[in-house]
């Protein structure tokens, strides 16, 4: 007998299954077992798996057309039919499930004869160009012909058919040919099931049956997002990636993680040589579980864009010529600058910023340079900019900087609290698990100016809007705990067992306060007590409750405050420590939690350990060979102030645009043309390197090896799939630069780096890369006491003993608006597009976003004469922009929105240095502006466009050869 446990995760390490197989339906939940015989072969699988399932797991293939192991059981094609002992007719597999003692054949001439006939059913209206076909080699349909045996079609082409249907090109990455399809309904399945949106349907009956998008509409034109799952389901070559068309069926494929968002899907890179022909989103990958949005599975044609930096170059002011030069060249270069300034300056007058794009290895070092090698703690990383309140506010209540839940913990959940995000547009396939659990029935409860989608989830049900005012998030979650508090709705035995006694009193004082109640805070927010109480009570009622937070909540001047009353909530409901609860930070970035997971911030190491503890730093200097500074160093605003001001003069970015992600950009500017040397490694010539006297080409991350730490504290594996384009990894140039700064590094592969980070931290002790290859991924604390990893943080106790509830004390924002500035500006992300556009705008993505525009409500507009498609200029008190109108009633009125993908729209132009109290994080969500119609761009924009014309021009080769003399005199 088998005796198989079959786990809920397809991850090979977690039980045996194999994730490049098909197991015809998904897993079942039971932990009851039964017995059935397949073919003579008996085997124990949970009570309710499919006898198709069962049939797989022993080894035994049955036929399947309209099956897979990511959708519910659906028999539609027939092709799986047995027999069942004691049961008349041929059953579908799919649909049946085992039960104790049953009997199955798989396997007999009838049923040989049975699959024939339906197969020559199929290929009478299919055409018969396998030859030429895109799929050829890689055609389920094809291979099931072969697997019946069959070898002829008595029907023909003869009457009517589907072989003329037109083909739609219309989607920039795949075609869809309806003369293909053999309408299995996989396509519009994967659409509702595993993405959520219910774009395609099957139109007409019978032999009119055809798959439709949207109302029978391109599908560039549909409600379709482009997240490839249909092109996944698909048999046949109906849906086929555009890029397998042109370059043919892959040749072998390597499994790695994706370094666009937060979430940190897996992939498996297929590759024709060392040609990437497409990314198929990875079965056993635990963070997206073989889903995929239009970035991860499409938008890489990035990495070998014409525009790559493929060689180093140096010059001496940024109004020269690059000069294009080898690797030893420029690092030699940059080590002599950098030297000079400190010995001109002082050994803090230089500092560095690490990358949330680049590996934890590689962040590692460049930390590790900065401390080693410059001596001083300034370093930083754009964690600072977006959730650096994260750390400071999980650290302080529950004593750990990390989301406290897996991803899957979703499923669990009876009420889902999204604050200050938007899933669907900036975490795409995580969305796609809430709209699944929504539709299940779950209540949602959004907090946001703006409407988001996820509040149109299809057949989701109603979920509560709260559209607060901009900059009154600690209003408002103070009026939720004060409705928990008076009601009584706290978790007293959680309270008891897991808090502090002495600061919950004092919370509780404080929150329970009549200036904290709806009513009160109803003018604060402009949200109604009613909805408040209404949602307070969906929360704390519920079995399960998780908070899920974004950039809406952190990138405020009480952005640290706010995660502490979320945090504070979460602990007055008892909703820590299980599956389906939790505090759960969004991360922005592909590697934002291990950028801070590796000591980016000047005021600690690895692993978030102080630089003024003595004893850790012991032990780094040990290691490390150095005296370790004991001060925290400057944080990235105190690097700009310092260069404005003329103490600091050297700077080295590794993987970060902080001239266009950063606010107030004119400030920033003037920083980094103030510096006597900036350093910058990228993949492009971004808006920092323009100010650059020394540009190292970077790697993507296909060119890497290394790990990714996503949102759920996932550690996963990124492996190398094709050669770097300048021929070094970032590791590899960070280690170089270090060399030749005086202070040795020697490692020959990521996964020593990584060896070295487990010895120093005490959350990685038990990370290595033979761990990472054996389980799939790790989520930290993974050491002695969880050496396996930890799913579900502070299940017992949390790490500081005790939850810590904090007061939260609601300050008006200092950026308020007036008669001069009467609207409120924030800001956000859109699914197409990623962060500074850099890579995403590199690709076909910029069909769908081609440009940022401001959303204003219409009766906004109708004040001010605006008109869809109309230039508005938007000024607040630091600088003017102009962006196009989209009117829009996602906003509240007196609120408009932007996003920040595009450099020449100057978002970050017009943001404020307001920042958040306790970290610094740039307050990018309050902004008071004027807008009013304009003809022409801003004078920023004029300047920019002038500015980026130039420095394009300077990178030419023909400007390079050009103007050698005028860069030799400058020398």
């Amino acid at each position: 007998m088998l005796d198989y446990y079959d786990p809920s995760k397809t991850d090979p390490g977690t039980g045996g299954l194999n994730p490049d197989l098909d197991y015809g339906t998904p897993p079942s939940p039971s932990d009851a077992q039964v017995s059935v015989s397949i073919d003579g072969t008996t085997i124990r699988v949970p009570e309710g798996t499919s006898v198709l399932r069962a049939a797989a797991l022993a080894g035994i293939n049955i036929p399947k057309l309209c099956a897979s192991d990511n959708l519910e059981a659906f028999g539609s094609c027939r092709l799986c039919a047995v027999e069942i002992e004691g049961q008349r007719g041929y059953p579908a597999s799919c649909t049946t499930p085992v039960a104790e003692g049953m009997a199955v054949t798989t396997q007999n001439a009838k049923l040989a004869r049975l699959r024939r006939n339906i197969m020559e059913l199929y290929i009478s209206d299919h055409p018969l160009d396998c030859l030429t076909c895109p799929a050829n080699g890689n055609c389920e349909l094809q291979d099931v012909a072969g697997t019946v045996g069959l070898r002829k079609v008595r029907y023909g082409f003869q009457g009517e058919n589907h072989l003329d249907a037109e083909t739609d090109d219309s989607n920039p990455y795949f075609s869809f040919d309806p003369s293909k399809c053999i309408v299995c309904s996989r396509c519009v399945r994967a659409c509702e099931e595993v993405q959520g949106t219910f774009a395609l349907t099957i139109e007409g009956r019978g032999f009119e049956s055809k798959v439709a998008a949207g109302q029978s509409e391109p599908f560039m034109d549909s409600e379709c997002v482009s997240c490839g799952a249909c092109v996944q389901a698909c048999p046949t070559s109906t849906l086929m990636e555009k890029s397998v068309i042109d370059a043919g069926q892959p040749e072998h494929s390597v499994v790695t993680t994706c370094a666009y968002c937060g979430v940190g899907c897996s992939f498996k890179a297929e590759m024709k040589g060392d040609q990437l022909v497409r990314m198929v989103p990875y079965k056993g990958g635990d963070a997206n579980h073989g889903h995929s949005c239009v970035k991860g599975r499409f938008a890489f044609g990035y990495a070998t864009h014409k525009d790559r930096i493929k060689e180093p170059m140096i010059r001496e002011a940024t109004n020269a010529p690059w000069e294009v030069v080898s690797w030893d060249e420029a690092i030699a270069f940059a080590a002599n600058k950098l030297k000079d300034t400190q010995a001109k300056y002082g050994r803090e007058s230089i500092g560095g910023i690490t990358s949330s794009r680049c590996t934890n290895e590689e962040t590692y070092l460049v930390q590790k340079l900065i401390r080693a090698a410059f001596g001083n703690n300034n370093t930083d990383t754009c964690a600072r900019v977006c959730h650096s309140p994260t750390g400071y506010g999980l650290k302080t209540t529950i004593g750990e900087s990390a989301g406290t839940q897996t991803f899957d913990s979703v499923i669990k959940a009876d009420t889902i609290v999204v604050i200050g995000a938007n899933p669907t547009d900036a975490h795409p396939v995580f969305a796609s698990q809430m709209r699944r659990r929504l539709r299940e029935g779950a209540t949602l409860i959004v907090i946001d100016p703006r409407r988001i989608d996820l509040l149109s989830t299809p057949h989701g049900g109603k979920g509560l809007h709260l559209p607060l005012r901009p900059g009154t998030n600690v209003a408002m979650v103070n009026a939720l705990a004060h409705v928990v508090v008076t009601e009584g709705l706290e978790d007293t035995a959680f309270i008891e067992s897991r808090c502090e006694p002495r600061q919950y009193n004092e919370w509780r004082e404080f929150i329970a306060g009549e200036r904290n109640s709806p009513e009160a805070m109803e003018a604060v927010t402009g949200v109604s007590a009613q909805l408040v109480r209404e949602a307070a009570r969906a929360y704390a009622e519920a079995g399960n409750g998780a908070i899920y937070y974004g950039l809406g909540v952190t990138e405020h001047s009480q952005g640290s405050t706010m995660v502490m009353g979320i945090a504070n909530l979460a602990m007055a409901t008892g909703n820590i420590g299980r599956e389906g609860v939790g505090v759960n930070p969004l991360r922005g970035q592909n590697n934002v939690q291990g950028s801070c997971d590796m000591g980016s911030f000047p005021h600690e190491l690895p692993g978030y350990q102080h630089v003024g503890d003595p004893a850790v730093r012991a032990r780094f200097e040990d290691v490390w060979g150095v005296t370790i500074d004991d001060e925290p160093g400057l944080r990235i605003p105190n690097m700009f102030d310092a260069a404005i001001a003329g103490s600091f003069k050297a700077m080295y970015v590794q993987g970060e645009d902080i001239a266009q992600s950063d606010p107030n950009t004119q400030h920033v500017e003037a920083a980094l043309s103030a510096l006597d040397c900036l350093i910058v490694q990228d993949i492009f010539l971004n808006e920092t390197a323009k100010f650059a006297h020394v540009l190292l080409p970077g790697a993507t991350f296909l060119e890497k090896n290394g790990t990714f730490t996503n949102a759920e504290r996932r550690i996963n594996r990124v492996r190398k799939v094709m050669a770097p384009v300048a021929g070094l990894e970032d590791w590899e140039v960070t280690m170089a630069l270090s060399n030749a700064l005086g202070y040795p590094m020697d490692y020959r592969h990521p996964s020593e780096i990584m060896d070295e980070i487990a010895r120093l931290t005490p959350t990685f002790t038990g990370v290595s890369y033979e761990k990472l290859d054996r389980l799939g991924s790790i989520q930290w604390p993974c050491n002695e006491a969880h050496p396996d990893g930890t799913p579900t943080m502070h299940t017992l106790d949390f790490p500081i003993g005790k939850g810590r509830f904090a007061v939260t004390e609601y300050v008006a924002s200092e950026e308020k608006t007036n008669r001069k500035f009467p609207l409120l500006l924030t800001t956000g992300r859109i699914l197409s597009q990623y962060n500074v556009g850099a890579q995403t705008r590199r690709t076909e993505n910029s069909q769908w976003h081609h440009e940022d525009v401001l959303e204003i409500h219409p009766s906004d507009a109708e004040l001010r004469g605006v008109h869809e498609g109309d230039w508005l200029g938007v000024s607040s008190r630091v600088g003017q922009t102009v962006l196009r109108a989209r009117i829009s009633e996602r906003m509240l009125p007196g609120v408009v929105y932007t996003t920040f993908h595009h450099p020449g729209s100057g978002a970050n132009v017009i943001t404020t240095d307001s920042s958040d109290w306790a970290t610094n994080c740039p307050e990018y969500k309050v902004t008071a502006v004027q807008v009013e119609k304009v003809t022409q761009p801003s004078a920023w924009q004029r300047h920019f466009e002038q500015f980026d014309q130039r420095q394009h021009q300077l990178l030419t080769p023909a400007a390079i050869h050009a103007e050698a003399s005028d860069a030799t005199a400058l020398k």
